[in-house]
């Protein structure tokens, strides 16, 4: 559930942010379409401008070369032409930048023509009147009243005039154009700005909206994980009282069994006991008397097998007494210190300082921990671990005491408890079982929990 809804967040935010990312993708294109053609814009603003200054540096460098020849034919100083040479120079170099400059505009290159024509005319009038007159005779009658001087004058200054009041045409379009684009980068400019806010309310809301029932989701995730856990502990509980309850049905069939064996062996061994006194009365040699005493003995190994097997298997008589678990253990561990420090077993204790008196039958209990501790040292070898843990749980004394030695088999842990079932080589079988009894004559519990190569575990449970 979690997961689904998470995905519809994440689809969600994706769709809007991919919607706003669009649209300021566009408003970027059109913006920067917008700027590139307020740029050329600008360019040929700049560039009619510069026609237009041409324009006007033509007219000052005929005038330049006007007053330049004039200056010569007053004075004759050679200084004066040249001026008017490099007047001359310098407006055919205008004329020819011009011409590059308005190459794409087919009126102005008709103007140009026509004002090249001018020009040129008007030089070629100055050159012949420079070479058919002299002195002051010519500035008089010639410079100064020549109609067509003067005319050819006027014209030029009029063409000049009609290619720049088409460049101010041409620049007052390309000014409107230009503002017409800024306008549009202005409207570009306001639209991405409200997208961006439209944007941040849009992911505000979405985000609101999507965590609240992300913690929606979460919190019934974590209902549902708080029910399967206590699921899983009382499926736990359960299991745990499952193994407690095979293992007391277990005793309780082990103690009718023993019981119905002491009965069916003990009659007859009764007997047997009887008929040897009886033969022994009557049969005196020495033969005889060596064939009684191996049939004594071996009737007294057999009875007192039944008496240990019942011992394992009744409930005992108890002498309650309210102790420290902690003490209990320390007082065990001493029992078993001689085997501890032969076999240089390493103890950890991690015992519960706080953990509550507890009324037991301490010398049978410690008869209980000292079994399975020296089973845990047999199993250990040398160099061994020896972990013995005590805790509070759930109002209960809980005491784990943990070896690291080779541990047992499942089919080997299941019969741990059954009374003559030993994995060792030297034992009859009937500690654990002995153990067994008394913790289940306290009321308690116990389970062994191993891992064969890894080691065992035995967890031993007390009611306070």
């Amino acid at each position: 559930m979690v997961k689904k809804y998470l995905g519809k967040i994440t689809t969600r935010t994706r769709m809007g942010f991919f919607a706003a990312i669009f649209l300021l993708f566009i408003s970027f294109i059109l913006t920067f379409i917008s700027s590139k053609q307020v740029s050329q814009q600008g360019y040929w603003v700049i560039h009619t401008n510069s026609i237009i200054h041409d324009l006007d540096n033509i007219i000052g460098f005929m005038t330049e070369a006007e007053a330049s020849f004039r200056g010569y034919i007053l004075t004759e100083d050679k200084k004066y032409i040249n001026s008017y040479n490099a007047s001359i120079k310098k407006t055919d170099s205008t004329l020819g930048k011009l011409k590059l400059s308005t190459i794409d505009n087919e009126v102005q290159q008709e103007n140009l023509r026509q004002l090249d024509y001018l020009i040129s005319k008007k030089f070629l009038f100055i050159k012949n009147v420079k070479s058919t007159t002299s002195g002051n005779k010519f500035l008089s009658s010639e410079l100064e009243g020549n109609e067509e001087g003067i005319a050819n004058s006027k014209n030029i200054d009029n063409r000049i005039n009609i290619m720049k009041e088409e460049e101010i045409s041409l620049r007052n379009k390309r000014s409107e154009n230009v503002s017409k684009y800024s306008n549009l980068i202005q409207i570009f400019d306001i639209i991405s700005f409200a997208i961006a806010i439209l944007l941040t309310i849009y992911s505000l809301i979405i985000y609101n909206k999507e965590n609240k029932e992300k913690n929606i989701a979460s919190y019934k995730a974590e209902k549902y994980k708080e029910e399967l856990q206590e699921r899983v502990n009382q499926l736990a509980k359960l299991n745990t009282e499952l193994i407690e309850l095979r293992s007391l049905e277990k005793y309780v069939a082990t103690g009718r069994i023993a019981r119905v064996i002491a009965h069916e062996v003990r009659n007859p061994l009764t007997n047997i006991n009887l008929a040897c006194e009886q033969l022994k009365s009557e049969v005196e040699n020495e033969n005889s008397e060596l064939l009684f005493s191996m049939i004594n003995r071996n009737s007294d190994r057999i009875n007192q097998l039944v008496t240990d097997l019942l011992a394992t298997t009744k409930v005992s008589e108890l002498s309650f007494t309210e102790s420290s678990i902690n003490k209990i253990i320390d007082e065990t561990l001493e029992l078993a210190n001689d085997r501890i420090k032969l076999n240089q077993i390493k103890v950890v204790k991690n015992y519960d300082e706080k953990i509550c008196p507890i009324s037991l039958d301490i010398e049978k209990v410690k008869i209980a921990f000292l079994n399975i501790i020296v089973n845990a040292v047999e199993a250990m070898g040398e160099n061994g671990i020896l972990e013995i843990t005590t805790k509070n749980e759930n109002g209960k004394c809980v005491v784990i005491i943990s070896d690291n030695g080779k541990g047992m088999k499942k089919e080997e842990s299941d019969r741990l408890f059954e009374p003559y079932f030993t994995t060792k080589e030297k034992g009859n079988g009937l500690g654990l079982a002995n153990s067994h009894n008394i913790i289940i004559s306290h009321k308690g519990s116990i389970i062994a929990q191993s891992k064969y190569g890894e080691g065992t575990s035995f967890i031993i449970t007390f009611g306070y």
